[in-house]
């Protein structure tokens, strides 16, 4: 607004007593104050309200006026209650100053004033805004897009001072200055699925921690109607289906006390948002299809050469610039509802739901931005969805010779002076990759919110295999792992490779393709190393067991030294993440080696 039109305010009352031509400024805010140096609460373009209380004498005036012209206010006005009139000493440092100066009569408050003020600044940056977002709305539909949801959640905080956040289903951060206070990210995604299963008309009024917000869904395009405020609101007619992908704003105030016209505001907004979510689903269309083709392959027992080859158009997809081949890790997921089996006939596909939330799932919960999933390919069929997942696999930082063991010997002799080559503190081997135990912890509680009292979330972790010939292993391993989750109660549950222990392999009902992988898994990067670097760590592995992990005999049946044989244990250990002093892993590598 402009100065003049606080003049055209009769209501008001308000007296010009000096800058007449400089009533064509803008008004960008309202503040009162008694203080005699308010500069540093002062940013521009405000209309500064004064008692005169900070006025003792009239050498007073002077200073205050030039802070006050220093800091770029628009204009003063003053009380006339405290001394009658305004004093001659402030007119006229007005007056040198330039600063367009006001009478307030004492009939007049000056919540008046700041109420009037306000409401005419907040309809014009509301206006301003929304001709903003319309005119990005239309450029990101037919173009490229012009900074993304970033752009329109920036100007949301400087024109209508709302803090806003776009939110995955599970409370991740896709778009906003910083995560929600206290973490809250989670929490309100929690509380926005719950209400969206309820079948409460959104935006949804939620305190988390204190902060009062409302939250507004961001539908994808092709999804039902648009569920946030404004016309054609509610929850469309396939809410099981899209609760669980669609993405939220989160805005912190009260939308109760919204006029319509800003809710509209907001309802544009989330439309502009779901633009941008509807291209970042199109460019994962790629990744899909590669995990489409890659497990077609392996369900149909297709040569493993054929395999590898898919794997290697896909490993630089979705590891770009990495120069080692990965790792390979499968993820089997389920969603299944009361009644329902996943299959085409049924009100939802659960197989697409379950692909949208194993492509959430799989992403760090740290890692923010709309494109923190590029190296996840998930396929689905038949209500299920399967995820390819690489692992980067560093180079073997302990290779100094052809051998693999430091001295180039080729036995595992340890290097001249007998002592035991040290062991690396990170035993742990790079390619262990997710665990199911830890997959979920972030994210169950707003997934189960979501699932309601009708729904189950089930998801199997297969361990990491090394070529195209343990995939069809891997995935069974995970299937298996899935049904064991399944088993448990609860609406989300996982289960992963580690919990099928050697015991539930010899159960006659586990396949023979989850033997092998589990065979695969401890012995074929021994195998590998042995065929690289001429070590003998399986002989080795074999010798030590046979001897019932008696150092003195297994070094004596071997003709080694104690320590050469500490050495060889201890790479094996490296290897597969395994501790050998442990009756647990000694048993699993007793039935590998048997099975194999």
């Amino acid at each position: 607004m402009r100065l003049r039109a606080l003049l055209e305010n009769d209501a008001l009352g308000l007296r010009l007593l000096g800058g007449r031509d400089e009533l064509d400024r803008t008004v960008r805010g309202v503040m009162t104050t008694d203080l005699k140096d308010p500069s540093r609460y002062l940013s521009g373009g405000e209309l500064v309200l004064t008692g005169l209380a900070w006025r003792r004498t009239p050498q007073d005036s002077e200073p205050f006026v030039r802070l006050l012209a220093g800091a770029g206010v628009a204009g003063l006005a003053a009380g006339e209650a405290e001394l009658g009139a305004v004093p001659d000493d402030l007119v006229g440092a007005c007056v040198r100053h330039r600063l367009p100066l006001f009478a307030v009569n004492e009939s007049v408050a000056f919540a008046t004033i700041t109420e009037y003020v306000v409401r005419q600044v907040s309809g014009e940056r509301a206006g301003d805004l929304a001709a903003v977002v319309d005119r990005h709305r239309r450029l990101m539909t037919s173009g490229p897009a012009g900074g993304g949801p970033e752009v329109v959640l920036d100007l949301l905080g400087s024109d209508l001072d709302l803090r806003a956040w776009v939110l995955s289903p599970t409370g991740r951060l896709v778009a906003g200055a910083g995560e929600p206070p206290g973490g809250a990210g989670p929490a309100l995604a929690t509380e926005h699925l719950a209400a969206t299963r309820a079948g409460r008309r959104a935006p949804h009024r939620v305190a988390v921690d204190g902060r009062t917000y409302s939250l507004f869904p961001v539908r994808a395009a092709g999804r039902g109607p648009a569920s946030a405020g404004g016309p054609g609101g509610g929850p469309g007619p396939d809410v099981r289906e899209s609760v669980l992908s669609d993405w939220l704003l989160a805005v912190e105030a009260d939308a109760g006390e919204w006029a319509a016209a800003r809710l509209d505001l907001l309802h544009g907004v989330t439309q502009l948002i779901a633009v941008e979510r509807d291209r970042r689903d199109a460019a994962r269309t790629v990744r899909r299809r590669l995990a489409q083709e890659i497990l077609e392959l392996v369900q149909s027992a297709a040569p493993p050469a054929e395999i590898a080859a898919r794997l290697r158009v896909a490993a630089p997809v979705l590891l770009p610039g990495e120069g080692t081949a990965p790792h390979w890790q499968l993820v089997v997921a389920r969603v299944d509802r009361d009644g329902e089996t996943g299959g085409e006939g049924d009100a939802v596909d659960t197989g697409a739901v379950a692909q949208s939330l194993l492509e959430e799932i799989l992403v760090d919960p740290a890692a923010a931005g709309m494109e923190s999933g590029d190296r996840i390919a998930v396929a689905h069929s038949g209500g299920e969805a399967i995820a390819l997942v690489p692992l980067v696999v560093p180079a073997d930082a302990t290779e100094e010779g052809t051998d693999g063991d430091g001295d180039g010997s080729g036995d595992g002799t340890p290097p001249a002076g007998g002592a035991p080559a040290a062991k690396p503190a990170d035993t742990e081997p790079a390619h262990t990759g997710l665990r199911a135990d830890v997959l979920l912890a972030a994210v169950r509680r707003p997934l189960a919110a979501g699932l309601a009292d009708d729904g189950r979330l089930t998801l199997g972790v297969s361990g990491a295999v090394h070529s195209a010939e343990g995939l069809r292993g891997a995935l069974e391993e995970a299937r298996h792992a899935r049904r064991v989750a399944a088993a448990r109660p609860g609406r989300v549950c996982a289960a992963g490779h580690h919990e099928l222990a050697s015991h539930v392999l010899l159960l006659p009902f586990v396949p023979d393709d989850v033997r092998r992988a589990f065979t695969a898994r401890l012995l074929d990067p021994l195998r590998e190393y042995d065929r690289r670097h001429r070590a003998e760590l399986v002989p080795t592995l074999e010798a030590f067991l046979d001897c019932d992990g008696s150092w003195t005999r297994c070094a004596a049946r071997l003709h080694l030294h104690v320590n050469t044989l500490r050495y060889r244990v201890g790479r094996i250990e490296q290897l597969t993440g395994r501790d050998l002093s442990r009756l647990e892993d000694k048993l699993d590598f007793f039935l590998a080696l048997r099975m194999s």
